[in-house]
């Protein structure tokens, strides 16, 4: 079931009715919901996998209440080592066995021996990579003395299966989010209305940004050969719309739901595209994720207290696995390696924790520096969201050496586009100028739409001109792109 759906545009209503008016004097008849809505929601992709949910759901429930009453260290290492066997085991065979055959015969065949083996055909459960490290977090966690087990199966499987945020993040710590569903929960017109604000922010992040700068960015890879450099360029500019609108928009779809149910979810975006480094990038982009690895393999492996080799030896580690972690494609591990080598000289001049606030705080445009380091930033990012998005690394590099030829300053090819396509791009780029400046005057709050106008009039204009650009700009409806990771 999609957020920008019929289906969910009932179903929502449907539950948040039950929610607060049916089930609202029993937490655990709350939790219940949530749990019946939350499989209900995931079953419509594809029933066959709520029971890997469940599974999932019932080894950590167990293995978290094993670590309490074990107090030798062995024996606690073991049903750790259990609970990431187990999980990073389904993890490996549904996103990446086909991917590891693979490898595995190009290897032999680089050397001169051919063989075949049958690859399977597997289904990719949506949002695996989510709650499998979600679940995870709760076992390291009570593993660590951080966390109680929890002794309400039902809360706990809320926690994993929690449907604004099942499929595609953020990925939330058992420390947040857990508590949440033990304290009874109040209905919070203020808090609503900010969560509807959120919602509708990332609706047009995904419908009208996202979806169709789509259009444009699937016929420019897919076609790069019949377009100069200039086209090109734009094809990598407007992927990177595209990834953040439909990535960040899902994330703001789901915190903006979880606040109208009374829960409180991670900021997962902190308007990444107005960082002046790549490491500040990285501070901001994904924070789930990239505070996950932090937290649970960087600093384990020993994060930056060692010396220069292990501190080169962390950073790449980090960046490959998160790279890997985004799928089965050589592209996404490249991609990683390349944010590695961007992120190396800041770490060896010690500058990767220069910039920790927010860019030209208190100030209404950067100053020329800010404004070089900006731009500077977002086309490296673009760059490394070339392999990204290409289907291979040689189909990467053979788009990145069209770029670099003589085409690249010459007009971008429209003579192949209709009229209307044309004036398709002009109100795509216009709006996504308008994106822009909303996101920068906002880029010290939450979401992009956390708006404080006195003025009533303009307020509701503003909305109002959000909610007719997702009508008029609903083009072809794309899934969201981290469905596939």
């Amino acid at each position: 079931m999609l957020f920008n759906s019929i289906d969910f545009a009932i179903f929502l209503p449907v539950v948040f009715v039950l929610y607060w008016f049916v089930f609202n004097k029993n937490i655990r008849f709350q939790n219940m919901l949530l749990v019946a809505a939350s499989y209900f929601f995931y079953g419509l992709w594809d029933w066959r996998f709520l029971f890997l949910i469940l599974f999932s759901t019932i080894i950590d429930f167990s293995i978290g209440k094993l670590l309490a009453k074990k107090r030798h260290k062995s024996h606690r290492k073991a049903l750790l080592i259990s609970s990431l066997a187990v999980n990073l085991s389904l993890l490996g065979f549904f996103k990446y066995y086909n991917f590891f055959l693979d490898s595995f015969v190009d290897t032999f065949s680089f050397f001169g021996t051919f063989f075949s083996i049958d690859r399977l055909d597997i289904i990719l459960p949506v949002g695996i990579s989510f709650y499998t490290f979600q679940t995870l977090s709760y076992t390291i966690d009570i593993y660590r003395g951080k966390l109680k087990p929890v002794n309400d199966f039902v809360a706990f499987a809320s926690f994993v299966s929690f449907f604004p945020q099942l499929v595609a993040g953020p990925i939330e710590r058992a420390t947040n989010l857990l508590p949440q569903f033990f304290k009874r929960r109040t209905f919070n017109y203020s808090k609503s209305v900010d969560g509807l604000q959120q919602i509708l922010w990332g609706l047009f992040k995904k419908i009208v940004i996202a979806d169709n700068a789509a259009v444009f960015v699937n016929d420019i890879f897919s076609n790069y050969q019949d377009y100069n450099g200039s086209t090109l360029v734009i094809g990598a500019i407007f992927f990177a719309f595209q990834i953040y609108c439909d990535f960040s928009g899902y994330s703001d779809i789901a915190i903006g739901v979880s606040r109208l149910f009374g829960f409180n979810l991670m900021q997962n975006f902190a308007f990444p595209y107005f960082s002046r480094d790549i490491a500040e990038f990285w501070r901001r982009w994904h924070i789930s994720l990239s505070t996950w690895f932090r937290d649970y393999l960087y600093i384990p492996l020993g994060g930056s207290k060692g010396g220069l080799q292990a501190k080169i030896r962390n950073t790449f580690i980090i960046f490959l696995v998160s790279g890997f972690w985004h799928g089965a494609n050589w592209t996404f591990v490249f991609w990683g390696f390349l944010n590695a080598l961007f992120f190396l000289p800041l770490l060896l001049s010690n500058r990767n924790r220069n910039n920790l606030g927010v860019v030209a705080s208190n100030r209404l445009l950067p100053s020329f520096r800010d404004t070089f380091a900006i731009l500077s930033t977002f086309l490296l990012t673009c760059f490394a969201w070339i392999f990204f998005r290409a289907d291979s690394i040689s189909h990467a590099f053979d788009y990145i050496k069209r770029i670099c030829s003589e085409t690249l300053f010459k007009s971008p090819i429209t003579d192949i586009w209709t009229i209307n396509t044309e004036y398709q791009i002009i109100y795509l780029v216009i709006l996504m100028v308008f994106f822009v400046i909303v996101e920068w005057i906002h880029r010290d709050k939450q979401y992009g739409l956390r708006i404080n106008i006195k003025s009533k009039t303009l307020r509701w204009a503003l909305f109002y001109f959000i909610i007719l650009s997702c009508f008029l700009m609903n083009g072809i409806k794309q899934e969201f792109i981290y469905f596939q990771f």
